[in-house]
């Protein structure tokens, strides 16, 4: 990637024609649809690793003639594909310099029973909120306006993969931010936040407002 780009922003739109061929019916099959746009530069060694795929997304819905999906990666997907329409853009490393910016993102609130080890979902709108605030401050590289931070809890995300039945809890956060660690905030731009990233889960989706 040149020095002047910082990731691709795209569109994926699919009519329902495309839906109902492709069998796409839950976030699994939409998850594949999504990674076979771009190619796959991992090696097997990577994907046991745990390396990062570069590639995030988030179902947008839609109407009665077509879903659109919106995703950012790090590199270019195929522009051709044999089901739909993919617009992409550039996105320049001068996006990600503002110190104010309006997001939304659709994330799996969660996090680590101390005496028991396992990974619990958040369920509380305030619990939810006061989790964003607090993991933003710590790890997300930004802080949260409490103020205009708006909090709705999403349908349970369930699908069977592998014969496997996997669960993630969603919620839809959406409000203004104020970047305190720019390293750490493009890294969340990029990379996502949270868990459930493959599955359409984690994408920040940011509007740079007046400093």
């Amino acid at each position: 990637m040149s020095d002047d780009v910082l990731a691709y922003a795209s569109v994926l739109r699919l009519s329902r024609t495309d839906i109902k061929t492709l069998k796409v019916t839950d976030a699994y099959s939409l998850h594949k649809q999504v990674y076979g746009l771009f190619d796959d530069v991992r090696s097997e060694a990577d994907k046991s690793n745990s390396e990062k795929s570069g590639i995030l997304w988030a179902d947008k819905g839609g109407d009665f003639h077509a879903r659109q999906i919106l995703m950012l990666s790090t590199r270019k997907p195929h522009q051709t594909p044999q089901f739909g329409e993919v617009d992409t853009r550039i996105i320049k490393p001068d996006f990600v310099e503002h110190a104010h910016y309006g997001f939304e993102i659709t994330l799996n609130p969660s996090k680590r029973n101390k005496q028991t080890g396992k990974i619990e979902a958040i369920r509380k709108r305030e619990d939810i909120a006061l989790w964003a605030i607090e993991r933003a401050h710590k790890s997300w590289g930004f802080e949260i306006h409490p103020d205009h931070l708006q909090v709705q809890i999403n349908p349970v995300l369930q699908f069977d993969k592998n014969g496997k039945t996997i669960t993630h809890s969603r919620a839809h956060l959406k409000g203004e931010l104020r970047v305190t660690d720019r390293e750490q905030f493009i890294q969340s731009f990029l990379h996502g936040i949270g868990r459930g990233k493959t599955f359409g889960l984690g994408l920040l989706q940011v509007v740079p407002l007046k400093d």
